[in-house]
């Protein structure tokens, strides 16, 4: 299982390198302030165990959330209580509270194709000012009263020709003719990086987007939004029975009808097809690598995917899955399944939930789609009705394009920078505030019970001093190390300088910012320094995304893992009441800010350059909508001292508009 683990080397060989580094201080600092440092070779550790200690991480962490979705000792009376309060999270969580204005449609037919059971027209709609939505709309013919009304929601089907893209609505035609050959209306619409308009669901080779979760953006909530008004564009039609709309789609439209079905109680009816399975498969099982960003919400609150679908209930719901998918593995629907029956027993609607697993992988199939159809008819058109053949592809894909040329006017390509609400700037702000939301929902994924911290001295100098590299527990799951020397056994000892560095070639740096003291630490959090993320890219990417699906990032748990560093240092007892100074590399600028926000211990902090952009600086979850980098700064001020020091070689990079 661990094997999908991608490998976070936490090596001991960082703390070699912090010795070597510390050496270099004392000589900078001169002979008064040197210590005692005896050779010394800490135990390695190789990649398999540093995958080993992480993998523990994700499995306890994943664990604690499991057991906090919908437990069992819930009643119906808790859930109908705590609904509204889950729908507004969920919202959140979606980019959509509050709630984006539902300004005008724009709808725009642009075609129209004939066939003898039914029309199909070619539309758009904007659901935001000039985000786009194109699909085809399947009109049965002879229609005597407003029918019942299906949207189909799009997986990841590329479909081009000619240079130009068809929309992925082209290849699941074959859907809406059938349910319009069945006496549907239906509604394909495009998704958003496989439309006619060809925005964003994942980075392009080479290309971080990881700045996506400082913002709250997903994907996902594009495409919720989206079916949203798709919803609202239905209800015009004179053709649609607004009372009786159902929503279906396979794989990333499973995603999608999993998420529109719990958001808007609208959809009467929902058949989700290969779209959704629990954290353990896709954190501890590794099937995240396999999934585009799209299918995932921006999981702030921490929940389990069976609370997504809970909020579905009571409505009729079809669970549909095949035995042999690889990124929707049977256990983990089966297990969502299990979630469910409880809520929907509380409900007294057992009849409402159905559970269909056919044989094969991760494919459409007529096994899958007929009782689809099967429960539509019983739930939907309230009556067992005898299906019309299986579905067909009819119409060349060109055919069913909206757009002859993409309007100049069109967001999509840009939809990821503009659609979450923002913080402003401004000179004032409710701190309590700020720091409130800091912690719910950035920071939400520190450990509610960290444990003891288990510190001890793993190697060290000759005689009493406390130099030497200690060892201490972030986390029961996660071991760390950190590098001190004390150059002096003299009590008290009044300010500790902890050095929180990312990468070996930050040290020149910071060493001209570092003032010769008596006690002086260095510190590498997970993921930096001779621990820094191994294997290509994508693998480092997925490791990344863990930490999303379980309501955090990467770089929030460096800000707590500094945080524990302080407190590790001074549970030593000669450093009990000292005071302590952050000295930062310029990658660790945000890291080292947001942790003296929250750690008492730090009375001051230098940082090479004012906290960034959420482009340059690492990503914190939903950071850049709570507040900006010019209010981190002013709120750090109001924390502890703040010295903006470049180095001369930052300095030198920032004259030359050096990035990041």
């Amino acid at each position: 299982m661990l094997r999908h683990l991608p490998s976070l080397s936490v090596s001991f060989r960082l703390f070699a390198a912090a010795a070597l580094f510390l050496n270099l201080l004392l000589g900078f600092v001169g002979h008064e302030a040197r210590g005692d440092f005896p050779n010394w070779s800490p135990p390695p550790l190789d990649a398999e165990a540093a995958d080993r200690a992480f993998g523990e991480y994700f499995r306890a962490e994943t664990m604690r959330l499991q057991e906090r979705c919908l437990p069992q000792t819930t009643t119906l009376q808790q859930m109908l209580g705590a609904r509204e309060s889950q729908l507004r999270e969920l919202r959140e969580m979606f980019g959509l509270e509050p709630l984006p204005p539902k300004t005008d449609l724009l709808a725009v037919i642009t075609g129209r194709l004939e066939h003898g059971d039914f029309t199909v027209e070619k539309l758009h709609f904007q659901s935001r000012p000039g985000l786009y939505v194109t699909g085809n709309l399947y009109i049965p013919r002879k229609l005597e009263a407003p029918a019942p009304t299906i949207l189909y929601l799009c997986g990841h089907s590329r479909m081009r020709g000619e240079g130009v893209s068809y929309g992925n609505k082209t290849g699941y035609q074959h859907w809406g003719s059938w349910f319009a050959r069945n006496g549907y209306v239906c509604l394909i619409i495009d998704s958003v990086q496989l439309g006619e308009i060809q925005g964003l669901h994942s980075a392009p080779p080479n290309t971080d987007v990881s700045w996506w979760n400082s913002r709250g953006y997903s994907p996902a909530a594009a495409e919720a939004w989206n079916s949203i008004r798709a919803l609202d564009y239905l209800e015009t039609r004179p053709e649609v029975d607004k009372t009786r709309l159902g929503v279906t789609g396979r794989s990333g439209g499973g995603a999608y009808s999993w998420a529109l079905a719990a958001l808007d109680e609208r959809i009467k009816v929902a058949c989700p097809t290969a779209g959704i399975t629990d954290l353990q498969n896709h954190v501890v099982d590794g099937c995240i690598s396999g999934h585009c960003p799209c299918m995932f919400m921006v999981n702030t609150y921490r929940w389990d995917y069976a609370q997504v679908a809970a909020l579905v209930a009571p409505r009729p719901l079809l669970i549909c899955n095949t035995d042999s998918d690889g990124i929707f593995p049977l256990d983990g629907v089966s297990r969502v399944h299990g979630k469910l029956r409880m809520v929907y027993d509380l409900y007294g609607a057992r009849d409402r939930l159905g559970l269909l697993i056919t044989p094969g992988p991760h494919k459409d199939s007529e096994a899958l789609q007929v009782p689809v159809m099967q429960w539509f008819n019983k739930w939907l058109k309230r009556a067992e009705v005898s299906l019309v053949d299986y579905a067909q592809k009819l119409f060349p894909p060109n055919d069913l394009r909206v757009f002859k040329s993409i309007p100049e006017d069109e967001k999509n390509t840009q939809c990821q920078e503009a659609f979450t609400l923002l913080a402003a700037d401004s000179q004032t702000f409710d701190s309590e505030r700020v720091l409130g939301d800091l912690k719910l929902k950035t920071f939400g994924a520190w450990p509610r019970n960290p444990g003891n911290l288990h510190l001890s001295r793993v190697a060290g100098a000759v005689g009493n001093w406390n130099s030497g590299t200690w060892e201490f527990r972030s986390c029961p799951e996660v071991a760390l190390r950190l590098q001190l020397n004390q150059a002096r056994e003299t009590e008290p000892l009044g300010t500790i300088l902890l050095v929180v560095e990312e990468r070996e070639a930050e040290r020149e740096g910071l060493l001209e910012r570092i003032p010769a003291h008596a006690v002086t630490a260095v510190f590498c959090p997970s993921g930096a320094g001779a621990g820094a993320l191994v294997g290509d890219a994508a693998r480092q990417t997925h490791f990344r995304r863990r930490f999303m699906q379980l309501g955090g990032t990467l770089a929030g748990m460096q800000v707590w893992e500094v945080r524990r560093a302080v407190q590790a240092l001074r549970s030593i007892p000669a450093l009990r009441d000292a005071a302590v100074e952050l000295h930062a590399s310029k990658a660790m600028t945000e890291v080292a800010c947001f942790a003296a926000l929250f750690e008492p211990a730090v009375r001051s902090v230098s940082i090479a350059c004012p906290p960034r952009h959420d482009k340059e600086a690492p990503d914190f979850l939903n950071w850049s909508r709570i507040l900006t980098p010019g209010q981190l700064l002013e709120l750090t001020r109001q924390k502890c001292r703040v010295e903006v020091r470049p180095s001369a070689a930052e300095a030198a990079e920032a004259a030359d508009g050096g990035g990041k």
